[in-house]
């Protein structure tokens, strides 16, 4: 009983201090399938599959948002360019954040066992926010073809 009261304390710990730390609990608090599993999972190694497959979730809505964004644009040759373009150099971007954050070689030796978890989601923070930055174009094309 005891242990499984410490245990439940240290993943709230570790909650709010990765969600507080990196700051994205707002960004991720819109969808709360991430918070259910961590709320069930007992283990470091379970809270990092978590992460995975939020970052899994997060990436396939970017994927379709993005789809639907080309398809919206398909009409101007020029904007279809502008927009992959876009989305090319915000990988780019997010990659090389992601290095900056995380340089280390061996990340699992500089960063713990928690850097998968903490990599994962801090990668979901920024895929939701360009989600949220596709969504303002594909409004803007949504409307030009009302």
């Amino acid at each position: 009983m005891r242990s499984r009261l410490a245990s439940q304390l240290m993943r709230r710990f570790l909650q709010t201090v990765i969600f507080g730390t990196i700051g994205c609990h707002a960004v991720l608090a819109q969808d709360s399938e991430i918070h259910r599993c961590l709320d069930k999972a007992n283990t470091q190694s379970a809270m990092n599959h978590c992460a995975s497959d939020e970052g899994l979730r997060v990436e396939a809505q970017l994927n379709n948002i993005y789809q639907k964004l080309l398809v919206a644009a398909r009409e101007d040759p020029g904007a279809v360019e502008a927009i992959m373009s876009a989305q090319k150099a915000w990988i780019d971007f997010r990659d090389a954040y992601m290095d900056a954050m995380y340089p280390a070689k061996d990340k699992q030796a500089a960063y713990g066992s928690i850097f998968p978890l903490e990599f994962n989601v801090l990668r979901a923070k920024l895929t939701q926010q360009q989600i949220e930055a596709l969504k303002e174009i594909l409004e803007k094309y949504a409307k030009s073809n009302e």
